[in-house]
């Protein structure tokens, strides 16, 4: 079994300019930063999957890929106080980003996958455990170029993230 998820990986600029307001929104809500290299937008968590299931996930991102690119713009910050995460978020959702994941979703649960049955709310995950609350408050804005699906491992006990395939946007 392998722990998977489909995600955006932001580029270079982008992550950096991430991973500097992670440092920033991990001291205001006395949290831990994401290191740069784990930050990412989730499309789809898919949880445990039996390894010879993974390529039922590449046919269903290969045809889901079939998308124009689009930029998502995060502009905002705050916190899920429950799951204790304080994340940058965007005040406009692109309607490429929500086809695109709406898509995947669809073709997963076709395919015989649960994916998790909250609502799909697009945000990068900046800090964990955190201890305050972080209220809405809106950033100078951070562009993803969203060029590529990719299907990420979460390595056990390592907390490390290897992925394994992606598809590229048209």
């Amino acid at each position: 079994m392998a722990r998977l998820f489909l995600a955006i990986w932001p580029g270079d600029a982008a992550s950096a300019s991430l991973a500097q307001l992670a440092q920033d929104v991990a001291l205001v809500a006395q949290g831990k930063p994401v290191e740069r290299a784990k930050i990412h937008l989730t499309l789809v968590f898919l949880g445990e999957v039996a390894r010879e299931r993974q390529e039922a996930i590449a046919q269903v991102a290969r045809a889901s890929a079939r998308r124009k690119r689009f930029t998502l713009v995060l502009d905002r910050v705050g916190s899920f106080r429950r799951s204790r995460v304080a994340w940058a978020g965007a005040s406009v959702e692109p309607p490429g980003l929500m086809d695109l994941q709406s898509r995947l979703e669809g073709g997963l649960r076709a395919a015989g996958f649960t994916p998790e049955e909250r609502p799909y709310r697009p945000h990068v995950t900046l800090a964990r455990k955190v201890a305050q609350a972080l209220p809405m408050a809106a950033i100078e804005p951070v562009h993803i170029a969203c060029a590529a699906i990719a299907l990420v491992l979460s390595e056990p006990g390592t907390g490390r993230y290897a992925t394994l395939e992606s598809w590229a946007l048209d």
